[in-house]
């Protein structure tokens, strides 16, 4: 018995571009009628549509962005394991800098099992789930709040903190969830 091979599908980003997009074996990508602008197309991925990437039309530029999506994965999957650095925002930001830069980085990061759920939601819907929103609350008041009281002993920093984690957890409990 073989093995299925992955596919590359063409997918037109801008005209007279093809971009070849490996894909996972099992894999299906469909070309839909083009998006608003010229030459930019939305795919199915999956089952999931894609948003139309726009590549910055400057090589260094888009090196940098590479670059910069890089270290946010990797801030991000740090943040996994440290209390202190959040995962979310830097996956996010990993998917804009990648959105503009490199294709293929970020069609894997969509399609990651466990990376890429939360970064489509975003994308798709511009909203977070609702478990992801209260593990990140929870975790930033617990972690303020161990800061606050351990280690900070100057009295306005501590109360600069509590406002900080305070507004930050509502912006958080106001992001738009779909669940």
């Amino acid at each position: 018995m073989h093995e299925p091979q992955a596919r590359r599908v063409r997918v037109w980003v801008q005209p007279h571009a093809p971009a070849l997009i490996p894909l996972k074996p099992g894999a299906t990508a469909v070309r839909l009628k083009p998006a608003h602008g010229i030459g930019e197309t939305r795919t199915r991925m999956n089952g999931i549509p894609q948003p139309s990437l726009r590549r910055h039309h400057r090589r260094e530029v888009r090196i940098i962005l590479l670059i910069c999506g890089c270290v946010c994965v990797a801030l991000g999957i740090a943040g996994a394991f440290l209390p202190v650095l959040p995962t979310t925002p830097f996956m996010l930001l990993a998917a804009a800098c990648f959105a503009r830069s490199s294709e293929r980085f970020h069609v894997w990061l969509l399609t990651h099992p466990l990376l890429g759920a939360t970064v489509r939601e975003w994308e798709e819907h511009r909203s977070v789930r609702r478990r992801t929103k209260w593990i990140a609350i929870v975790t930033m008041s617990v972690t303020l709040a161990i800061s606050v009281v351990f280690f900070v002993a100057y009295r306005p920093l501590q109360i600069a903190l509590g406002l900080f984690g305070m507004v930050l957890a509502i912006y958080l409990y106001r992001l738009p969830s779909r669940d």
